[in-house]
């Protein structure tokens, strides 16, 4: 939680710390503060010093209990006039004018007593990043005219940051104000704290780490970092929007930060370009995009007490994912329509269009419902929605961006170096390149896969179809290209994304992270053809269970796809969570942090369904469904879990164990047989073991470099 990480990046100043930077000016603790308290600094917009970027950062500074007076220094220079006594004897200052790499601060109490020291070491790295997601792609075109900031260039698409101002009309819409000092006639008012506030929002736009950021909250003067503001709540919502592509482009959208939910509450709201999963398919990135804008968010505004993080579908692959592997930048998440992290999905959008293919040609004699047991979903549309939204994005080219010219694009005879338009490109830093193709490793694999085996066991298809599905099946080359072998994953892809992570594996982050995963169910209720499908809620619960014994910490809540519901559903969401975070971050006990997570969960909060907006019921929710719930809101399954996949869903490439004929319900024939044979020559998925190359992550807050200060190392060499 927020005030946890704090604490991790405490420095704490023993009477014999030796002597580094002073400086003349002072200033005195308040009284009442804990006997023997040790002088203590510590970094508190970003809580790794180490990752400090921009050439600022807000510095909390701990005096022990006796009156004394206090000196604050940086790189030798007097910064203690900077620094405003706080109501809890603390002293809060914003330090600029860091330079690149290493920095030192310190802190010397003087007067009565003995004299105390604390020393703190910021690395500081530009605001245009990386600071730890290692290279950044290039070409990278700039973007910033569609937020109305001025023209930007290559390679940092950097703008000057724009502050405007909108306040909410009594009819219930936002509209621009010139003056934030004036008050329109139609004026509405917001209540924050129990007191009414003009609704004047502050809306900042710039650049950082190559994105264009925004920032939202109420106005009530400019905002300071070290005087709180009475129109903030002193919580930030943070937005992430959806899609996954490959990148190479800044992106026209955020996740949206004028949203009259958070901000008729008090709530800030910051989000960047590279929080949209559309323009950048990476949740590293995103992780330190979103580290970055919050760093700067709390350099304007001050300490945030937590942040919650805000988004559907890929939004929500990026709240999961930087929870489990950078915890600390959000501290309780509201994933919408969530799927767990790209690579899991990559297997049932790429059978889709496999699918697709093989039933518009050998399979077309497949009714309906036989299309439909094969496939696993509700309808069989999902998998024809899969492949008109996002097959392309398997492609070489197939999804390039508009913002990316036609002829940077790759072309293997024309372009062999240009813009390759794959999601997988944002995963080049982790996964490598493959030498023989320069398009980067894969990891998708169809090896041995059994489509349609369920279908089969039912008796929904026959012995002889299963046959020729899974010998005319094919696969898709590196171009994404149809041909006739199947796909086989690299195995260096496949140790990479277990060791580092990448394959959500909810033993890390998440177990201590809260969770209210926001389910508006678009299996069926005419939304059949949708990609976002219900099982992959408790895909995620499957995975949180195995790897930590419970899933305590995940709350599912089905809503249908109605504008009450989700209105609904989503106000009380918000401030479920934020009683959530508020009660852990009170717990001063010893539990561990996961037992917090745990104890504090609000009593009304628990999994449930709204059968209308106005009428929400709490129950378990299971897979398969049962209950209420599970009446209203059926779950189906996918193409994976139909071949025989667990509910993990996290096998990437599986374990092979010899055709053997007596395992099926039915006879096949001796040509039937043959077929099978040569689908299957090294033999089929046994999935009652762990996939190639599965084996627990290395650990949180992995570093790719920062090629351009050399200041944060790789977390292990590549």
């Amino acid at each position: 939680m927020a005030n946890r990480a704090l604490r991790s990046s405490t420095v704490v100043a023993a009477l014999t710390a030796p002597v580094l930077l002073l400086g003349p000016a002072a200033a005195v603790a308040a009284p009442g503060t804990p006997p023997g308290r040790q002088l203590t600094i510590e970094s508190v917009s970003n809580p790794r010093p180490a990752l400090v970027s921009g050439g600022q950062v807000l510095v909390k500074v701990v005096p022990p209990a006796r009156p004394v007076r206090v000196d604050v220094s940086a790189n030798g220079h007097d910064v203690t006039a900077g620094f405003r006594a706080q109501p809890d004897g603390s002293l809060l200052g914003l330090v600029t004018g860091l330079r690149d790499g290493a920095n030192e601060l310190s802190a010397r109490t003087s007067g009565r007593g003995p004299e105390q020291r604390a020393n703190l070491r910021v690395t500081n790295h530009p605001g245009t990043g990386p600071v730890f997601s290692g290279s950044q792609q290039l070409p990278f075109y700039c973007e910033t005219q569609a937020f109305g900031l001025p023209p930007a260039v290559q390679p940092f698409c950097s703008a000057p940051t724009q502050v405007s101002y909108r306040y909410k009309t009594t009819a219930g819409v936002f509209a621009p104000l010139a003056d934030p000092a004036a008050r329109p006639a139609d004026l509405a008012t917001a209540t924050v704290g129990g007191h009414a506030v003009p609704y004047v929002v502050r809306v900042e736009r710039g650049t950082i780490d190559r994105a264009v950021y925004e920032l939202a909250a109420l106005y009530d003067g400019e905002p300071s970092p070290v005087a709180p503001d009475r129109g903030w709540n002193g919580k930030l919502v943070y937005t992430f929007g959806g899609g996954c592509n490959a990148g190479y482009h800044q992106g026209t959208s955020t996740g949206g930060v004028v949203n009259d939910l958070f901000l008729a509450q008090g709530y800030a709201v910051a989000s960047s370009s590279l929080n949209v999963l559309d323009n950048n398919c990476s949740p590293i990135i995103s992780a330190e995009a979103a580290m970055m804008v919050k760093e700067h968010f709390i350099e304007t505004y001050g300490p945030v007490a937590h942040t919650i993080g805000w988004g559907g579908s890929g939004g929500a692959i990026q709240q999961y994912d930087i929870a489990e592997n950078y915890p600390g930048i959000v501290d309780g998440i509201i994933p919408g329509v969530s799927f767990p992290d790209p690579l899991s999905v990559g297997g049932p959008v790429s059978d889709c269009r496999l699918l697709n293919q093989y039933f518009a040609g050998p399979g077309a004699s497949f009714t309906a419902a036989q299309k439909q047991a094969v496939a696993g979903f509700a309808s069989y549309d999902t998998c024809v929605s899969w492949e008109q939204t996002f097959a392309n994005r398997a492609t070489a080219t197939g999804s390039c961006n508009a913002a990316i010219p036609v002829a940077a694009r790759w072309d293997p005879v024309t372009n062999p170096r240009g813009v390759k338009c794959n999601s997988n490109e944002q995963l080049a830093n982790q996964l490598g390149r493959d030498p023989k193709t320069g398009f980067v490793r894969s990891p998708l694999d169809t090896t041995g896969v059994q489509y349609g085996l369920a279908a089969l066991k039912s008796g929904t298809i026959t012995a002889a179809q299963f046959a020729d599905l899974n010998a005319a099946i094919g696969g898709l080359d590196h171009t994404g290209k149809p041909v006739a072998q199947r796909i086989a994953a690299d195995p260096k892809a496949l140790e990479t994304v277990y060791a580092e992570d990448i394959v959500n594996s909810a033993s890390q982050g998440l177990r201590e992270t809260p969770i209210i995963d926001q389910r508006t169910d678009l299996d069926l209720a005419g939304f059949g053809n949708d990609i976002h499908t219900t099982e992959w809620s408790y895909v995620m619960r499957q995975r949180l269970l195995r790897a930590n014994g419970t899933a305590g910490n995940q709350v599912i809540i089905e809503n249908h796809p109605t504008a009450p519901e989700a209105a609904a559903a989503g106000a009380y969401e918000l401030d479920a969570m934020d009683r959530w975070l508020t009660a852990i971050d009170a717990d001063a006990s010893h539990r561990t942090p996961q037992q917090k997570v745990l104890a504090n969960r609000p009593a009304d909060l628990g999994d449930g369904c709204y059968l209308s907006a106005a009428s929400r019921i709490t129950e378990k929710l299971t897979y398969p469904a049962s209950g209420r719930c599970g009446a209203q809101y059926p779950v189906a399954a996918n193409t994976r879990m139909v071949a025989g996949e667990s509910l993990s869903l996290d096998v990437l490439k599986c374990r092979l164990k010899p055709l053997d004929f007596r395992d099926y319900p039915v006879t096949f024939t001796a040509a039937d047989q043959e077929r099978l044979r040569a689908a299957f020559p090294g033999g089929v998925c046994d999935h009652r073991r762990p996939g190639v190359g599965q084996h627990p992550p290395i650990g949180t807050w992995l570093s790719y470099g920062d090629e351009r200060t050399g200041t944060t190392p790789p977390t292990k060499p590549r």
